[in-house]
């Protein structure tokens, strides 16, 4: 006799959890919506002016990143910043192939002028935090470890500037830039700086609600009932949503004030569901006197950017869509 195995837990159509622990991430909302998650395969060629590579950076862990590189003009001498990406998703979904960080990040390269990595980073519920901060630290270190010269990628190592590494994420992976840049902040980077964070639209909450998440709207990339259950998959078992990592800016976090950060560009969308909450780090993070920009997107919901049918079908997103880019490019060639 054949027991079949029964979902205990399902998220929006993105995420199913079975009695046997086993999980499966295959979309099984609107179809005409499956495309953003369909895997990007990587090409060395030149398409559209950006070329990218999938590196096993750990042998040991299988730890992979995917590479960026925009084509330049040969006679262009300059090294290129890189921007290490952190992808989003509650921790619990997306990667870093998915064909709406393919569209984003070609784009962000070419308007940069810059390099991304991009982490794939390990996902809850098998692997709860702090395990995608272990990745992006592992990330960073990689890097260091390249311009030390212990470890060889051609496309860093001939095109890069390993002085100039922005750490960027969406989302979950907002969060991520902060963890990231704060573990870096104890550790000997050398020849390795971090010359900015930028975190969009980050998921940084309470245990309590706010009146944002009460009062605006839900929205296919973003729902109480997404955040909730995501967090509760992914953060260490027995913690809430006041745990350092969804509420750097708590009683629980370490203090600000005592973290070397970088420079900050934080990204907020006027009409995102955690809006309130991200501006109660916004104004910690200037309470600690840290350095840190506010880039507001009016009108525009959680993750808005990434919705490649309202970018295509509504002139008002692709224009708020591209004042965001803009506005990370400008930081980027400040720092």
């Amino acid at each position: 006799m054949v027991c079949e195995k029964k979902v205990v837990e399902e998220v929006s159509g993105w995420l199913r959890v079975y009695d046997d622990g086993s999980v499966d991430r295959t979309w099984t909302g609107p179809p005409e919506v499956k495309f953003i998650s369909d895997p990007v395969p990587s090409h060395e060629e030149f398409v559209d002016g950006v070329a990218t590579r999938d590196v096993t950076i750990d042998e040991k862990s299988g730890l992979r990143v995917r590479i960026y590189l925009p084509e330049v003009d040969s006679k262009e001498q300059n090294k290129l910043p890189i921007i290490l990406h952190f992808h989003g998703g509650g921790f619990c979904i997306s990667q870093a192939d998915w064909f709406m960080y393919y569209t984003i990040y070609t784009k962000l390269v070419k308007m940069a002028k810059a390099i991304c990595v991009s982490v794939y980073l390990r996902r809850a519920p098998e692997h709860r935090l702090p395990a995608a901060c272990d990745d992006g630290l592992a990330a960073l270190l990689w890097l260091r470890s390249l311009a030390q010269g212990k470890s060889h990628e051609s496309w860093l190592n001939d095109h890069a500037d390993f002085k100039r590494v922005f750490l960027i994420g969406d989302s979950s992976g907002g969060n991520l830039v902060h963890e990231v840049a704060a573990r870096a902040g104890r550790e000997d980077l050398s020849p390795v700086r971090i010359a900015g964070g930028i975190p969009i639209h980050p998921g940084f909450v309470r245990s309590e609600r706010s009146k944002s998440e009460l009062e605006k709207p839900q929205s296919p990339l973003l729902t109480l009932d997404m955040v909730d259950k995501f967090l509760g998959f992914a953060l260490p078992v027995g913690c809430n949503k006041d745990h350092p990592l969804t509420c750097p800016m708590g009683p629980a976090a370490p203090p600000l004030n005592t973290l070397n950060l970088p420079p900050f560009l934080l990204c907020v969308a006027e009409d995102d569901l955690i809006r309130d909450t991200e501006m109660e780090y916004y104004e910690a993070m200037k309470r600690a006197n840290k350095d840190v920009i506010l880039l507001t997107n009016p009108g525009m919901g959680h993750s808005f950017y990434l919705n490649k049918i309202a970018m295509d079908m509504d002139p008002q997103t692709a224009s708020q869509a591209t004042a965001l880019f803009e506005g990370i490019v400008e930081f980027i060639n400040k720092h």
